[in-house]
């Protein structure tokens, strides 16, 4: 699949998912990978992974991962006004900043 259009979401964001199990869940952004369009949202989207015991006498365990989500099904959550909303990108003095499209504040 050809990718369409930049993600602009980043690292460290605050994003609302739209679709799947957690809809209406809000988290911070772990880790983008723009070549698969899929970001990983810390606490969301966990699922149970085994973990087998590497040495003799140790237990294997269960332990909750978290998957990565399409870009598409969440937001970004504007740390102003607190509404999730899509971002917009001016130039100001030769540096391009993000800004949110409600209420223009710098992201």
């Amino acid at each position: 699949m050809a990718s369409v259009g930049k993600i602009k979401i980043k690292k460290g964001d605050k994003v609302i998912v739209l679709k799947g199990r957690d809809r209406g869940k809000i988290g911070k952004v772990v880790k983008v990978s723009p070549g698969n369009r899929k970001l990983t949202v810390d606490g969301l989207n966990l699922f149970k992974k085994t973990i087998r015991a590497t040495r003799q006498g140790e237990r294997g365990q269960v332990v909750d991962k978290p998957f990565p989500l399409e870009v598409a099904n969440v937001q970004l959550v504007c740390p102003s006004c607190n509404k999730a909303t899509r971002i917009g990108s001016r130039v100001i003095k030769d540096r391009k900043e993000r800004y949110c499209k409600k209420c223009e504040a710098k992201i």
